[in-house]
């Protein structure tokens, strides 16, 4: 998404991910979730981002870019939807990266803590896996 086209919105956060393979998970997490928003990633910069717009306009934008030893996730949103957006990421993350015992905690912009998703346990990820077939068996 380019500047231009990218909405602009009234709050950050910010997450830093530690993780030997950066790239690796910021490659699955933008594959995974590009079956339902916008994504993209960039093999050579090893960056990319995802724009929640599933519903129509942006409510939400992160850019991901990998650094020594982390993936960093920059989130843009307004204050109806930052919380639930960390969300979001953050636990597909902490999914995909259970077995290294991944954790996303977020900060915002002022400084103050934002949400944290994992690390996961295998009680975790079950309870997760029962939960996604209720919905989807009542859908």
């Amino acid at each position: 998404m380019t500047d231009s086209a990218r909405p602009d919105f009234s709050r950050r956060s910010t997450a830093r991910v530690t993780t030997d393979r950066p790239a690796r998970y910021g490659k699955q997490l933008t594959g995974h979730m590009g079956r339902k928003i916008t994504t993209a990633w960039d093999e050579d910069t090893e960056t990319g981002s995802l724009a929640f717009d599933r519903e129509g306009a942006a409510t939400g934008v992160v850019a991901l870019s990998c650094h020594d030893g982390a993936l960093q996730l920059d989130l843009t949103a307004d204050d109806e939807h930052l919380e639930r957006l960390e969300h979001v990421v953050g636990i597909h993350l902490a999914r995909f990266g259970a077995k290294e015992g991944l954790a996303v905690s977020w900060l915002h912009q002022d400084g103050t803590p934002g949400t944290t998703q994992g690390p996961l346990t295998p009680e975790d990820l079950e309870r997760m896996r029962i939960e996604r077939e209720a919905r989807k068996s009542s859908s």
